[in-house]
């Protein structure tokens, strides 16, 4: 079955660090743009971040800039999210999805844009 599958989630306190990972199960990531994105309870799921299929390009909501990183390992067929400076409206579940091209938008990752998705990681931050 092609897919993808998110791990890393889990409950940390504000100020924590979490590191989300992206790996393709049947389905190669490596020409393709990788984004991430969050559902916050009630909320719509929102883009986060994207990277392009090298590795050299990425892109990132705003409210995202300076806290959360984007990076790729092609070799392991996996996709990154370190998120730093975790705060309580972080909380949700974050989900990746493979682009239809290589390349990131300019602006932040909209959800018709992309085709295959995991089934998300459930990240807390709560003290």
């Amino acid at each position: 079955q092609l897919q993808l599958v998110e791990s890393g989630g889990g409950l940390v306190q504000p100020g924590g660090s979490l590191r989300l990972s992206c790996a393709g199960s049947g389905l190669t990531l490596d020409h393709y743009a990788i984004g991430w994105f969050r559902q916050a309870p009630g909320k719509e799921r929102e883009g986060l971040s994207c990277i392009n299929s090298s590795g050299d390009h990425t892109t990132y909501a705003d409210s995202m800039k300076g806290r959360f990183t984007i990076s790729r390992d092609n070799a392991k067929n996996t996709v990154y999210l370190q998120m730093n400076s975790l705060k309580p409206e972080d909380t949700g579940l974050y989900y990746c999805a493979r682009r239809l091209m290589a390349y990131c938008s300019e602006h932040a990752p909209a959800m018709t844009e992309y085709l295959f998705w995991g089934r998300g990681t459930q990240v807390t931050v709560s003290s």
